[in-house]
């Protein structure tokens, strides 16, 4: 097979595996079996091989014993300590982001994009949910650069590969508007107070900020918990979630 067509291949059978499951079509603890998954998606072994060793390394399967993969399932409890993990990682960028001082040019470039993140919300309208998710992670990924530690980067880069860690995991959509409306506002407030802290050399309240800012996760995901209907959940993160 030539390199391309086996990178096309891979690059389908990673997208296709992705999506069942978290959408749920793939529940937690379902093993994967290679020839008929091979059969069924018409690519070779060797490309789906490699897609699956990929998404183990997102976290979202896990090496079977006696080879293959599982479709890795997660409690409630990985899902706050997740949520935690990201909050401590954030609160040490910002912290040091603070303390060791970041270009103006940089800052400038965090306001602007808080500027846009601000179009999101119109008066007599419901919030710009798409949008906002891609823009709040946008923040954050520039959030995670700025103290200029490529560690730091990297881990918090590993914690948020798990779908309910990243920082838009629990954002909800167009139906959920209602419940989560001031939550969306708190939220950019905070994205707000974290450059300020940070603009102003203040890292003991930056870090602060930051984990409280995490917290909103917690509790979108508690409401989605208490409304999630049996059988489909009202998130694609939940997908992976069991009792």
């Amino acid at each position: 097979m030539a390199p391309r067509a086996k990178d096309n291949q891979e690059g389908r059978a990673l997208l296709t595996l992705r999506e069942r499951i978290l959408g749920g079509v793939l529940p937690g603890g379902t093993r994967l079996f290679e020839v008929p998954l091979a059969e069924e998606m018409r690519i070779s072994r060797t490309p789906l091989r490699a897609a699956m060793s990929r998404l183990a390394e997102e976290g979202l399967l896990e090496r079977a014993r006696g080879g293959g993969f599982l479709v890795r399932a997660f409690t409630v409890a990985d899902v706050i300590d997740a949520i935690e993990l990201r909050g401590v990682l954030e609160g040490t960028a910002a912290r040091l982001a603070a303390e060791r001082g970041v270009p103006e040019a940089r800052l400038a470039e965090m306001r602007a994009l808080l500027e846009t993140l601000e179009g999101c919300f119109g008066a007599g309208r419901a919030v710009a949910f798409e949008r906002y998710a891609g823009l709040n992670g946008a923040f954050h990924d520039a959030l995670q650069h700025l103290p200029g530690s490529e560690i730091i980067a990297r881990e918090l880069q590993r914690t948020k590969t798990l779908p309910f860690a990243s920082p838009s995991a629990f954002l909800p959509d167009e139906a959920a508007h209602a419940a989560f409306e001031h939550s969306l506002f708190y939220a950019q407030a905070q994205h707000r107070a974290l450059v300020e802290a940070i603009s102003a050399r203040e890292g003991a309240r930056a870090e602060a900020i930051a984990r409280e800012h995490a917290r909103l996760a917690r509790r979108n995901l508690d409401h989605l918990i208490r409304t999630k209907a049996p059988g489909a959940p009202i998130s694609p993160a939940l997908a992976l979630v069991i009792d």
